[in-house]
């Protein structure tokens, strides 16, 4: 680890008066946390408030006046590691904290972009991310600034000087596991996720207390495994995920199910329930695991207090091409015949758009949200997937590779990791989509611990000549497409929308873009000089309204894009945050 400290400051008379002009910190409470959609002052959530809405209901930059933006401070993350930066950024009390790739931290005075302190993380050789260096931004509580490494640690630092508060091994990064997802704070309480699925890792979410890094509970997310709970010390078993051992897999397998959280959850106050996607059941050949293979490919909905599985809902059982289940859930309500709907709504790598009864997981409507998808012909009523049945990979035998099929999404998705939001103005939901196909076969393969347990093979395509990425208005209501912006290369940065009736993207070719949240007409655009792949924030400080977002190209599309990557191979790497206001009148 090393920390830097105001070095641009010489002289102790310049030091002081630094030190006298910097910003004030007050510790960020549970309050704080819960209120973080309706407050402008700050951004203490990963997605501008616990459900993850990724809405602001600032409205001084709008439709009218957003063509007047300007960058007024951009920071470098500095140093060789410029690739990946898919960071959101936090705001308190004139202090930006941000992620780099490569499981670093920084510090910024909010309004001049200086670097207060920065943190790396001293990283093994032998870590194994299995889609890039990135990492996508802290959690804030009381005075530290809270986030996951690559090698599987929690880190909690201290918010006005960098150092090491409390530092806790999640999981054994030599096994496959390592965490890329910003954490989530809900009653005290810094809640996480793993990454690993593709090394045949268990899936688990951990709670741990915020302020001391005790573990609280852990709650496995493959079937049959068993939870805890701590107290006072002591470890305590929760009940079996699932209930029985291995009900809906085969064998042994469930030992080594995959089932990975890697994206981080949200949380529904309403009802007391946080929300978490699971990815791929390991291997990613099928025909070696028949059944549902729980929990894989679904979202769990989780009792905060002690990790118990209240409800879930899996969108893709028997996954055999990689579609995994973690996007995010997000929590809204709507009037349908009188009656409010407590609903949650996901748009999934498979290609559907899900909303769901938050209150209990059940099933309300589907669509497609891609114009393409092979491997179903639609929902039935409960939201089960009606297969393709020649759609699935082949099984294959001895040492041979099964049939080739072409499928549609690839497996990078109809929608990857990069968050939509959602505007209570329009009822709308605004979605990072991309229209992609893939070659995909299965191979042989064996469980090894700590080695990629693929067992399958791919090839990426595009679809059309003309676009990949699409963003995309839609009413949860009637699965309506509103209105749907066309991207030459695939998008894969995060969405935010607000009250000013704009929606602002990046996009890789290095773009920041505002968009009317109704029609959608591009409004805005600014090259940022590197691929947008990060989520952009809005925030207010001296009663002028800031927008920032980093830029730094990287992440999953250029190591697994196949034919794809063509496309991208000219993209340049970076690593910079961008802030943005209007001019004072």
């Amino acid at each position: 680890m090393t920390i830097r400290s105001f070095k641009r400051c010489g002289l102790y008379a310049a030091l002081s008066l630094a030190m006298t002009a910097s910003p004030v910190y007050a510790g960020v409470t549970d309050k704080d946390i819960l209120a973080d959609q309706e407050t402008i002052e700050d951004v203490v959530t990963y997605g501008l408030g616990l459900r993850g809405q990724r809405y602001s209901p600032m409205d001084t930059i709008n439709r009218e006046t957003v063509k007047e933006i300007r960058p007024v401070w951009a920071f470098s993350l500095g140093g060789e590691k410029q690739r990946g930066q898919e960071s959101q950024p936090m705001v308190k009390d004139g202090v930006m904290y941000i992620t780099g790739s490569y499981s670093r931290v920084f510090a910024i005075d909010a309004k001049t972009g200086e670097e207060l302190w920065q943190y790396d993380a001293r990283l093994p050789d032998g870590i194994m991310p299995c889609c890039d260096v990135i990492n996508r931004g802290v959690a804030l509580y009381d005075d530290l600034v809270i986030f996951g490494t690559l090698d599987a640690k929690l880190v909690a630092l201290d918010a006005k000087t960098g150092k090491t508060r409390w530092k806790k091994t999640v999981d054994n990064y030599q096994d496959g596991y390592s965490i890329t997802a910003a954490p989530i704070v809900v009653k005290g309480k810094v809640i996480t996720g793993v990454s690993g699925g593709e090394f045949g890792i268990v899936g688990k979410v951990r709670a741990y207390d915020a302020k001391t890094g005790k573990l609280v509970w852990e709650r496995p997310t493959v079937e049959g495994h068993m939870g805890y709970v701590w107290k006072d010390g002591k470890k305590t078993e929760n009940g079996i995920s699932g209930g029985t051992p291995g009900k809906t897999w085969p064998a042994d397998l469930w030992k080594s199910g995959g089932a990975a959280p890697w994206l981080g959850g949200t949380y529904d106050a309403d009802t007391d329930l946080l929300f978490f996607g699971t990815g791929n059941p390991a291997p990613w050949n099928s025909h070696m695991r028949p059944g549902d293979n729980l929990f894989s490919s679904s979202r769990l909905a989780i009792d905060p207090d002690d990790g118990k599985i209240v409800w879930h809902f899996q969108t893709t059982p028997h996954d055999g091409w990689d579609f995994d289940g973690v996007n995010e859930l997000i929590a809204f309500d709507y009037t349908e015949n009188g009656k409010k709907v407590k609903a949650a709504a996901t748009a999934d790598r498979n290609g559907f758009f899900y909303v769901l009864d938050r209150t209990n997981g059940d099933f309300i409507r589907g669509f497609p949200f891609v114009n393409e998808i092979s491997w179903a012909t639609g929902l039935d009523d409960k939201g089960r997937p009606l297969y393709v049945k020649d759609n699935r990979p082949g099984d294959p035998s001895g040492d041979k590779q099964g049939k080739t099929v072409e499928a549609v999404p690839s497996f990078l998705g109809g929608k990857n990791w990069m968050p939509m939001a959602y505007s209570p103005d329009t009822g709308l939901f605004y979605v990072p989509a991309n229209e992609w196909k893939m070659d995909i076969w299965n191979e042989p393969v064996a469980y090894k611990k700590g080695a990629a347990y693929l067992g399958a093979g791919f090839t990426i395509r595009t679809l059309n000549d003309e676009y990949i990425g699409a963003l995309r208005a839609y009413d949860p209501k009637t699965g309506e497409r509103v209105w749907e912006y066309k991207n030459y290369a695939p998008l894969w940065g995060g969405v935010m929308t607000t009250a000013g009736g704009l929606v602002f993207t990046g996009n890789p070719e290095g773009y920041l873009m505002a968009f009317d949240d109704k029609t959608g007409e591009l409004l805005y655009k600014f090259n940022t000089g590197s691929g947008i792949v990060g989520s952009p924030v809005t925030w207010e400080m001296d009663g002028e309204q800031y927008v920032s977002v980093l830029s730094g190209w990287g992440g999953a599309v250029p190591l697994w894009g196949g034919d794809v990557a063509k496309r991208v191979k000219d993209f340049n790497q970076g690593g910079m945050v961008w802030t943005f206001k209007l001019p004072k009148s």
